[in-house]
């Protein structure tokens, strides 16, 4: 796909993002009505809402684009790619009246994910990638952590007993005692502290396509990995990690070494 038509795309994720953030701040600390789904995760109207404006938005520029979204499934495939929403990632703190959510938003063609857009709406920061073109935090180029050791580091995870619950219960105790702190900044937002150098690992024992849509190409572009626990850099894995880069082969070494 040429550049001029990514980056047409890139725009209309921008502004389908702050749309639908906008959208959410309207219920925020608001004590919306919560239901919850056949998986046990929660869904607001909120989540709905934000993700309908989205999807009316990519129907409106590219009618032709195939789309999955975690309220609303999954349209027929098309060749023209397809785009991954999450409406609200981190629909518990969210609820709770908790900033750290995001609008999640990818393209990806040819199984190459092409861009990614986070608006994290009652912060106010928003974080974005283009395959080529750098990682950017509220406009400003952004760059990983040059943080070299595990001793010196920032992890982070959604649930660190979710690692229990899976059966990694090993790791997560060797990954706490090795690192210099350790803070449950979850979900996406732990994902962007890592792309923003404000962290150096965030891991999370098991994700879904729209919950890491947009976090490839946003920590590539900021110079540093995101993987699956083996290793691959993919947004289908049922698990995933992200480093700096540098600290991923040792911490990947951790979580394959004390696996069930």
């Amino acid at each position: 796909m040429k550049f001029n038509e990514l980056q047409t795309r890139l725009d209309a994720a921008l502004e389908a993002c702050w749309r639908a953030g906008k959208i959410t701040l309207e219920y925020y600390q608001t004590h919306p009505l919560t239901e919850t789904k056949s998986d046990g995760s929660p869904v607001t109207i909120a989540d709905q809402r934000a993700e309908q404006e989205i999807r009316r938005l990519l129907a409106k520029y590219f009618p032709h684009d195939a789309i999955v979204g975690e309220e609303e499934g999954a349209s027929p495939p098309s060749a023209n790619g397809t785009w991954y929403i999450d409406p609200i990632d981190g629909t518990r703190s969210f609820v709770c009246g908790v900033p750290f959510y995001g609008v999640l938003l990818a393209y990806e063609i040819e199984r190459n994910v092409a861009l990614g857009v986070i608006n994290f709406p009652a912060l106010d920061e928003m974080i974005w990638a283009l395959r080529g073109q750098g990682c950017f935090w509220n406009g400003r180029r952004t760059h990983v952590s040059t943080v070299t050791e595990l001793r010196d580091a920032t992890l982070l995870s959604t649930d660190f007993f979710a690692m229990d619950k899976f059966g990694s219960s090993a790791a997560r105790e060797k990954l706490c005692a090795a690192t210099k702190l350790q803070r449950t900044w979850g979900d996406a937002y732990g994902y962007a502290l890592v792309a923003t150098g404000r962290a150096e690992i965030m891991l999370d024992a098991r994700m879904a396509v729209w919950d890491c849509g947009p976090l490839l190409p946003i920590l590539e572009e900021a110079g540093g990995r995101f993987t699956d626990w083996e290793g691959n850099p993919t947004i289908h894995g049922n698990n995933a990690f992200a480093t700096n880069g540098h600290l991923h082969e040792t911490v990947q070494r951790i979580l394959n070494a004390t696996a069930r």
